[in-house]
């Protein structure tokens, strides 16, 4: 596969010019090394996976670090946690140069922990997430946005099968003891029917006979390694009594339909989850914009108790809100904006803009009214209205 320049290429060169060391974590196989090694052609890499070069640096850290020449990318550095405190050593005697430590994880949870006790102040954290369709016109519903995948579209199904062998013999049992890892794999496959849901812990936890509480850790095990977004429901009391709990949807929404046995266009477009699975595409899509443009993520949805439900709520600063609707459709209809203008009445104290987002149609208009304060937006163009 050719390189495909990512958006947030432009964060990562800039804190190079101001940071001794860059930390990029994200999803296993989300071109994380790919990335860093086309934007530092000259940096040397090393794999941290391999157990010969995790012996040697767990045993005389300072002989292998001494042995690379910065810059350096140091792959899946949370596989030897201790590297950290002799890389600051090295950053503090030679503050003044930078970009010499790049440094890839695929544990945002461990890594970040190395971070806040030894690097801070001294290394620029960002996270990489699978293609966006700003990236790539081949991302999509059905193949999500992984590069392999999107490389390899006829051996996608055996390719999600083999990521998730992987994932969980590695990421998951590094973070914690699971032991009964079929278990694990029928959670995944329920969690993925569970999409765009809010979520029940105790609903999981029932179908597979283990406890609420390890539901939680499972959850948090999937969080950590960049496979699923929680969304919060907004924060603010529109003098309504508001839903609590988070919604849940998977990051890549090609390893959703994997897991929900959905393997073509034909097969999805007639799926009773075709509606959340798109759903979850978009949370992604807005997820990956705010991320590679170097911003918080601050992703929200809105419910109350009378019933009244929109999809995502975008807080953009200085009191603007972007309210949207996700509908899989590449018809939308007026109705589907009258949750958006009911929301929009009771935020008046914010400057609100309103899209129902669907799905492209060849040809179709870019943006088209809807009804009053409603706008349309292709899934595609979502990336203009975040800005």
């Amino acid at each position: 596969m050719r390189y495909v320049p990512r958006h947030i290429e432009p964060g990562l060169l800039k804190a190079s010019r101001h940071f001794p060391a860059l930390i990029l974590t994200g999803p296993r196989r989300a071109g994380k090394t790919t990335l860093l090694r086309h934007l530092f052609p000259k940096a040397i890499h090393v794999q941290m996976e391999d157990p010969d070069l995790i012996a040697r640096a767990r045993s005389d850290p300072n002989a292998f670090l001494d042995e690379l020449h910065p810059p350096a990318i140091l792959d899946e550095i949370q596989n030897a946690p201790d590297l950290f405190n002799y890389i600051r050593t090295r950053i503090d005697r030679n503050p003044r140069k930078q970009g010499a430590w790049l440094l890839t994880g695929s544990q945002e949870a461990p890594l970040m922990k190395g971070v806040t006790e030894s690097m801070a102040g001294r290394a620029a954290v960002f996270q990489l997430l699978p293609f966006s369709m700003g990236e790539t016109p081949k991302t999509g519903l059905l193949r999500g946005g992984f590069p392999e995948v999107l490389d390899k579209p006829g051996v996608a199904q055996l390719w999600f099968r083999s990521y998730i062998r992987t994932y969980l013999e590695r990421d998951v049992r590094a973070i914690s003891a699971i032991r009964d890892l079929a278990t694990f794999r029928r959670f995944l496959s329920i969690l993925a029917s569970r999409c765009g849901q809010i979520l029940n812990k105790t609903d999981l936890a029932a179908p597979l006979g283990v406890s609420v509480p390890t539901i939680a850790q499972w959850l948090s095990i999937l969080e950590i390694t960049g496979q699923i977004i929680l969304v919060p429901p907004f924060f603010e009391n529109f003098g309504k009594r508001l839903v609590k709990s988070p919604k849940l949807y998977f990051v890549d929404s090609g390893l959703a339909c994997h897991l929900l046995g959905v393997e073509s266009e034909k097969a999805l477009n007639s799926s009773v989850f075709l509606g959340p699975i798109f759903e979850g595409f978009v949370a992604a899509e807005i997820v990956k914009k705010q991320l590679n443009t170097g911003k918080a993520r601050a992703l929200y949805y809105f419910r109350d108790q009378q019933g009244l439900e929109v999809d995502f709520v975008v807080p953009l600063g200085e009191r603007r809100l972007v309210l949207l609707e996700a509908k899989a459709t590449q018809t939308p209809k007026p109705e589907m904006g009258r949750v958006l203008t009911q929301l929009a009445r009771s935020v008046h104290q914010y400057d609100t803009h309103a899209y129902v987002v669907h799905r492209p149609r060849p040809r179709g208009p870019l943006v088209t009214a809807l009804c009053p304060g409603v706008q349309a937006l292709p899934v595609d163009r979502i990336r203009q209205i975040l800005d």
